[in-house]
């Protein structure tokens, strides 16, 4: 009889499952793995600010070091980029880049659900943003705001053909803002899985494939390393591109 090997497949990780089911008045309140980890996430990052508070001691504890660091990455990324102004959004840029950063990283434990994996959370996310900047541009500029969709100097005649490519180009930055951060996350981790599955296959199947499985074992060790710099890389780039969507519209050019 054949032996045959079960392997899952690499998108399984990606599966949202209900945990808890809550239905009220007809209305699904149900728990799921995604809903668990983002608030697993909220959980942990209010943890990890709470033990790098100051404890009366004039000499920092290693967490308020972290702390204190991720904090200049973020200040620097927002003076940088909408300069003093900047100064009255840095609680939610601090806590939108702070969230990403547990998001991805939790994601990488294993057995474990990484929330920016699902396009509905990224979309959701830079689609909520999208329309608090554009309220924050109206509530600045008034009527004004609008002119960002018609640069001066423009020909009358073709003033239909601009407007619609400049809004075309302006409202596509929510698909690139989400899609960027979910294809990443999706990729990278589909990835690991499919290499860690090859490893186990030859370790399994014992023999000769069995001595060079240590191969894609040391393979998956690197990508595991890429992986973390590319979830911290991904939660900067999502909350630097927020940045300069909103100096777009404080700053009409």
């Amino acid at each position: 009889m054949s032996n045959y090997i079960f392997i899952s497949s690499p998108l399984e990780q990606f599966e949202i499952v209900t945990l808890l089911p809550i239905s009220i008045a007809s209305v699904n309140f149900s728990l799921t793995n995604s809903s668990i980890f983002m608030i697993l996430t909220l959980s942990l990052s209010l943890s990890w600010l709470s033990l790098s508070f100051y404890k009366g001691s004039l000499i920092p504890t290693n967490w308020q070091l972290v702390k204190e660091s991720f904090y200049e990455i973020t200040v620097n990324m927002l003076r940088e980029n909408l300069g003093v102004k900047g100064e009255l959004y840095f609680p939610f840029v601090f806590s939108l880049h702070l969230f990403l950063l547990f998001c991805n990283l939790i994601g990488m434990v294993p057995y474990s659900f990484t929330v920016t994996s699902h396009i509905i959370f990224t979309f959701s996310l830079a689609l909520s943003i999208f329309i608090g900047i554009n309220i924050i541009g109206l509530q600045t500029h008034g009527i004004k705001f609008f002119s960002l969709f018609l640069p001066r100097g423009v020909p009358l005649i073709i003033v239909p053909l601009i407007i619609t490519i400049e809004l075309l180009s302006y409202t596509v930055k929510v698909f690139t803002l989400s899609i960027r951060l979910f294809a990443n996350m999706t990729s990278g981790h589909t990835l690991l899985k499919i290499i860690a599955g090859f490893a186990w296959t030859m370790l399994s199947a014992g023999g000769l494939l069995a001595v060079f499985h240590v191969i894609p074992l040391g393979l998956l060790v690197a990508l595991i390393g890429l992986e973390l710099a590319i979830a911290a890389l991904q939660a900067y780039v999502f909350t630097l591109l927020t940045c300069i969507y909103l100096n777009d519209v404080l700053d009409l050019h």
